[in-house]
């Protein structure tokens, strides 16, 4: 039985999409790892190029809203900020939930090259967590 995780956050373009394409790779032959975002913000292209570094290709995925219907039928809700844990609707007793509460890259300031670590540095904390 293949189970579910669904990852939230609040726009759906750094984290959460991270999250998913890093789920797809580590879990993929025994969960099915879907996002979403309070909002759908778009995909940011800077999370596309650091999860390219490491050859996983998240450019086809997209920014959507939590469905619903989704959300109910899922495993494991995994939340990624406190906006998406606070605004996140009412989960079915059936369905366990853990937070990630993790920085947001698209807010980092700096350098190319210093954004390009924060970046980095969340992705690595989810691969971590997925790991563990």
């Amino acid at each position: 039985m293949i189970n579910q995780y669904y990852i939230l956050c609040t726009g759906n373009s750094c984290r959460s999409q991270m999250a998913e394409g890093l789920g797809k790779d580590i879990l993929g032959n025994h969960w099915e790892v879907y996002s979403a975002g309070i909002e759908a913000h778009g995909l940011n292209p800077k999370a596309v190029e650091i999860m390219d570094e490491i050859g996983i290709d998240i450019s086809d995925q997209e920014s959507s809203v939590i469905d619903q219907n989704l959300l109910n039928k899922t495993d494991l809700v995994i939340t990624l900020c406190g906006d998406a844990r606070e605004n996140c609707p009412v989960l079915p007793p059936n369905v366990k939930s853990e937070h990630w509460g993790l920085t947001d890259p698209a807010k980092a300031e700096g350098t190319e090259e210093e954004v390009n670590q924060v970046f980095r540095d969340v992705r690595d904390e989810i691969k971590k967590e997925l790991k563990s």
